[in-house]
């Protein structure tokens, strides 16, 4: 797709699909983080290992707040960074995300989104959006929807759809962290500086 329907990308994620779409970073692969299939299919197209979960934006901290273990320590950091570019692991405490998303220790990373078409998807599918990096696991984030179309072109799995928004500029990653009760470790530090 090169151009943008909102309607059409809502009703293909409830329905399933993996779409490729550019996020504040870099290309992200995603789906709807409650279908189980969908996000069995990611980790198929990355290659990637089972141990590794799929991190998930969402639309607002109240959003966020059923899927994490509230506290004293997120509420300051979301009152601060969010929405924006820091991803937060903390303890699961919903019942609908899929496995792969929720880590064997129970955990789940989130990310509420500053971004302007995921917080509008987010919204509209109302529920959690896998976004991961659109590459093939252990491989650099992709900024040229022509370098994604090229990967996985020879690919078995591929994704559904691949929104086409040409080169993007290049952006430090995500901050992401890890608050497990009130403990807070930096797990990788990028735009967010703590």
């Amino acid at each position: 797709m090169t151009e943008c329907n909102l309607s059409q990308i809502v009703f293909e994620i409830l329905n399933g699909q993996v779409l490729v779409f550019p996020t504040e970073t870099s290309y992200g692969l995603g789906c709807d983080a409650t279908n189980q299939t969908a996000v069995d299919k990611i980790f198929k197209i990355k290659d990637r290992t089972d141990d590794k979960p799929l991190l998930v934006v969402v639309d607002s901290i109240e959003t966020a707040k059923k899927y994490l273990r509230w506290n004293e320590t997120l509420e300051k950091l979301s009152q601060k960074y969010w929405p924006g570019p820091l991803t937060i692991v903390g303890e699961y405490v919903g019942n609908n995300l899929a496995t792969g998303v929720v880590g064997k220790e129970g955990t789940v990373a989130v990310r509420v989104t500053n971004f302007p078409l995921l917080q509008s998807i987010t919204s509209k599918i109302g529920r959690p959006l896998v976004a991961t990096s659109a590459n093939l696991a252990g491989q650099e984030n992709i900024h040229d929807s022509q370098k994604i179309i090229d990967i996985f072109a020879s690919q078995k799995y591929q994704p559904d759809i691949i929104l086409n928004y040409g080169q993007l500029p290049i952006n430090s990653p995500t901050t992401l962290i890890s608050v497990v009760g009130n403990n807070l470790k930096i797990l990788r530090q990028g735009k967010i500086i703590l």
